[in-house]
């Protein structure tokens, strides 16, 4: 389970230092018990809506339950955390 609290610390922390492998680095530090993966949005499927967002990122959740890792909407459910960078498209 990923407390509501938080989602809430990984957006703001997100959201003051960019998305980055380093943010994401300290992101796994600071939260030990939380699977972090970071990806670029388009690499999320469509249907889906992020649990959280900021100007440049979303934050969608995962689920490991029954050994296979799916997307989930269900914070009491989530795992890890997938960040996802959006990209301006040129």
């Amino acid at each position: 389970m990923i407390a509501p609290d938080t989602l809430a610390k990984v957006a703001a922390q997100v959201e003051a230092v960019g998305l980055a492998e380093a943010t994401v680095a300290a992101l796994r530090q600071a939260w030990p018990g939380v699977h972090f993966t970071f990806c670029a949005e388009d690499d999320i499927p469509a249907r889906l809506s992020p649990a959280a967002e900021g100007k440049d990122f979303g934050i969608y959740l995962v689920s490991g339950a029954e050994h296979c890792v799916a997307f989930t909407d269900h914070l009491e459910a989530a795992t890890g955390l997938v960040l996802a960078a959006r990209y301006e498209e040129d």
